[in-house]
C-alpha cells in the first residue's frame, strides 16, 4: 500500500503494530513459563491478558476507520523477539536469566511505546479522537507494564549480580 497521506501512514502503523501484538501473544506464555521469580511470571501473564484487549483495540479502530484489520508483518517487532528469544535459549535459569527476560520486554515496551505514541498523535491530528482513546489506552498500559517490569527488576538485578560475583569468587578460590 502506497502511503499517500496521514491517514494511511496511520493505518500502515496500526497494521504493523497488529501483527507486533500477534507476535507478543505468542512469546508471553514463553516467558512466563521461563520465569522463576513469581512477580515476574505473574507480570507476563498479566500482560499476555492485557495483549489480548490491545488486540481488540486494535480491531476496533480498524473497524471505527471503516478498514480491514489486517497485519503487515512487523520486522521491528520480529527481530527484538528473536534476539530476546536467543538470549533466553543462551542462558541457564535463574535470577541472572529473569533479569535478561526483563531486558527483553522492556525493548518491546519501549518498541510499543513509540509506536503507540505516534498512533495517538497521528489519529489527534486527524481528528479521529475515538480512534486515538483507543490507542492512548494501550499506550498507558504499556507505560505501566515497563513501569512495572522496572520495580520487579530492582529486586531480581541485585540478586543476579549476587549470583555472579559468588560464581566468580568460587572460581578463584579453586585455583
Amino acid at each position: 500500500m502506497a502511503v499517500e497521506n496521514l491517514e494511511d501512514a496511520l493505518i500502515d502503523e496500526l497494521k504493523d503494530l497488529l501483527h507486533a501484538e500477534k507476535q507478543i501473544l505468542k512469546a508471553l506464555p514463553k516467558m512466563a513459563k521461563t520465569a522463576e521469580n513469581e512477580e515476574l511470571a505473574a507480570a507476563f501473564e498479566e500482560h499476555l491478558e492485557q495483549t489480548r484487549g490491545q488486540v481488540e483495540r486494535l480491531e476496533q479502530a480498524f473497524e471505527l476507520l471503516g478498514k480491514p484489520a489486517r497485519a503487515k508483518t512487523c520486522d521491528g517487532m520480529k527481530g527484538i523477539i528473536e534476539e530476546g528469544s536467543k538470549q533466553i535459549k543462551e542462558n541457564d535459569s535463574g535470577p541472572t536469566l529473569d533479569a535478561i527476560m526483563i531486558g527483553a520486554a522492556q525493548k518491546v515496551e519501549h518498541y510499543e511505546i513509540a509506536s503507540y505514541g505516534t498512533a495517538v498523535a497521528w489519529a489527534q491530528q486527524l481528528g479521529l479522537n475515538d480512534v486515538a482513546e483507543l490507542l492512548e489506552e494501550t499506550l498507558q498500559e504499556e507505560k505501566d507494564t515497563d513501569e512495572k517490569l522496572t520495580q520487579i527488576s530492582q529486586q531480581i538485578n541485585p540478586v543476579a549480580e549476587e549470583g555472579e560475583e559468588s560464581e566468580a569468587r568460587e572460581g578463584a578460590m579453586a585455583r
